[in-house]
């Protein structure tokens, strides 16, 4: 830049488009041309970038070499050398290791040095060190282990977590680095899933579930240009299957097209796969481990196997069922997959806490003749008003079969306004409903609803038993329930931080479903097989017989009013006085 003017429009420009000044001004090392590149960045990349400078709060979820912390790094070394003197950046670097740590600060220190000569404010002789460094307009960087100490005497406006997922920390430190924030300031957590780690998947799993004030931000492979010029789609259960049993498919099975990310999703859904040369390399470092591939690959999280619901059927969830929402309603609390459909028999389970407390309230919504989660809510509003809540959308899916959790008392309050609302509905414990779609005034003297902790562990089995049979869960929020949903002591139940509000809520759908409407079921099939079993005499019809005579079963009164005895010529099929009196046995008593 030669003059004023134009340094003056540049920084302008540098300021307002992020993503040009990364560009235009920083390299990165390419390793498959062994040489300094200007730094491209992907569309996810610009997202992500978009991301930090939107919010305050941000998680990545990331695959192996998605270049995040490359990108981070960049991303910092502008914000520190456009800070003003008399606002100062203050950026904390913490990770697992102390040498983690060092290596981001050094990533910093590199983007710094390569900003023009007119730009750069350079750094000051006062802390120059591997783990520590300041620069002339008065910002800072350092960079920790985790530690106790690592927050003491430094309060940062920028706190970032690198891998995060491997950090070895509790609750107390979590705090800590959140009340370090107090004043203001941005927290990014960047991380590769490491099963149900307490700080990031559990900050993770509240971002989901809208609890929190995270940002999420997804990154995938298959939306990365650098691993996905050969990319190609696969129609089938297992991509590891694929990938070592390759003569097994055809070509019919494989989509080649040009990469559109608007079509990604579609393919998902329709049971498509993504692979190329880059993923099959990445899974042969990783042997073909199951459990690493869809870990550092898929980002998906994975347990240790001692939950309640097997990980194998977890991971066919994950990776077959979970769908986006077509609508999301109530500030993005309720979700819908599937919108009502005329004739579908819906059953709505809902599990009721105060409003107040750590723990939510729980729709779900389920398809009886699909076998399939069309609507879930995860929320946290009074008891009377989930009761309408529920109404409503009872309504709108055909006056759904409504159960309500009465355990505690906090569901009467539910149940009773659904009461007064006149819905009728429900489930009511211990009544015989031989058919749960009439209306039964006897039943409704008592609360309806159901006392769940009774019944906690056949309703949980009959959950699971669902689950292994095929029924479908669409629900994120619910897999990641899920994921951390345990025995404790021999008992179900959610790991301490954790939730099982949603899985409480359909567990108690779909026990409803197996103690209701399977003996419905099961009673119409007894039905028409005792009818199917009554047969009639077959002898042939003879016109000379008397009316006593038995007929086919296609006249199983007999000759009745078709013989020729004179004295029912008349009469012919038309049953007379006599007739009756003869039968009337048959009838029962008269009324």
């Amino acid at each position: 830049m030669n003059s004023r003017a134009e340094q003056l429009m540049e920084y302008a420009k540098i300021i307002k488009d992020t993503p040009y000044a990364l560009r235009t001004y920083l390299q990165t090392f390419d390793n498959t041309q062994k040489k300094y590149v200007p730094m491209d960045l992907f569309e996810d990349q610009i997202q992500l970038i978009q991301d930090y400078e939107d919010y305050n709060e941000n998680i990545t979820r990331k695959y192996r070499q998605a270049g995040v912390t490359t990108v981070t790094a960049a991303w910092l070394s502008k914000k520190l050398q456009l800070a003003k003197p008399d606002n100062p950046e203050r950026v904390l670097l913490i990770a697992n290791k102390r040498d983690t740590a060092v290596e981001m600060a050094n990533k910093v220190r590199h983007f710094l040095e390569q900003w023009p000569e007119w730009l750069n404010v350079g750094f000051s002789p006062d802390k120059n060190s591997e783990s520590r460094f300041r620069l002339n307009n008065g910002c800072e960087v350092k960079a920790v282990a985790t530690s106790a100490d690592a927050l003491r005497g430094y309060t940062p406006t920028i706190l970032v977590f690198d891998e995060a997922a491997y950090i070895e920390a509790g609750d107390d430190f979590w705090a800590a680095s959140m009340a370090s924030l107090s004043t203001g300031g941005k927290i990014i957590l960047i991380s590769t899933p490491n099963g149900y780690d307490p700080i990031y998947y559990g900050v993770y799993d509240q971002a989901l579930r809208g609890i929190n004030d995270f940002h999420i931000s997804d990154l995938r492979w298959f939306k990365d240009p650098r691993y996905t010029k050969d990319l190609r789609w696969v129609k089938c259960q297992d991509i590891c299957h694929y990938m070592l049993n390759r003569e097994q498919y055809n070509d019919e099975e494989v989509i080649l097209y040009d990469f559109d990310l608007k079509e990604y999703k579609k393919l998902l859904e329709d049971g498509y796969k993504p692979f190329s040369s880059w993923f099959e390399s990445m899974s042969k470092k990783f042997k073909y481990d199951r459990r690493k591939i869809a870990q550092e690959l898929e980002c998906d999280f994975l347990g240790s196997g001692d939950g309640v619901i097997p990980s194998d059927i977890q991971e066919n969830i994950a990776k077959n069922m979970i769908r986006e929402p077509i609508e999301k309603y109530m500030q993005a609390t309720f979700w819908q997959w599937k919108e009502p459909i005329i004739g579908h028999r819906y059953i709505m389970g809902v599990d009721v806490s105060r409003g107040d407390s750590e723990d939510f309230s729980a729709i779900s919504i389920i398809d009886f003749d699909e076998r399939e989660q069309v609507a879930e809510y995860i929320g946290k509003i009074p008891p009377d008003d989930l009761a309408a809540v529920a109404y409503k959308w009872a309504i709108l899916y055909g006056n759904a079969f409504i159960v309500t959790d009465i355990t505690g008392g906090m569901g009467v309050a539910t149940s009773r306004k659904l009461t007064e609302l006149n819905y009728k509905n429900v489930y009511i414990e211990g009544v015989n409903t031989q058919n749960i779609w009439d209306y039964n005034a006897k039943a409704m003297e008592k609360i309806p609803g159901l006392n769940f902790n009774n019944k906690r562990t056949q309703i949980v089995a009959a959950f699971e038993e669902q689950l292994r049979k095929g029924f479908i869960v669409r629900s994120a929020r619910l897999l990641n329930e899920l994921n951390t949903f345990v025995y404790m002591n021999g008992r179900p139940d959610h790991m301490k931080g954790s939730h099982d509000d949603a899985i409480m809520g359909m567990s108690m759908a779909l026990y409803a479903a197996d103690v209701s409407f399977n003996l419905l079921q099961k009673n119409e099939n007894a039905n028409k097989a005792m009818l199917d079993s009554w047969t009639m005499s077959e002898r042939t019809y003879e016109p000379n017989k008397s009316f006593y005579s038995y007929g086919t079963a296609f006249d199983q009164i007999g000759s009745m009013g078709f013989d020729d005895n004179p004295a029912f010529k008349d009469i012919r099929n038309v049953p007379c006085k006599n007739q009756y009196q003869e039968y009337n046995c048959l009838f029962g008593k008269s009324k």
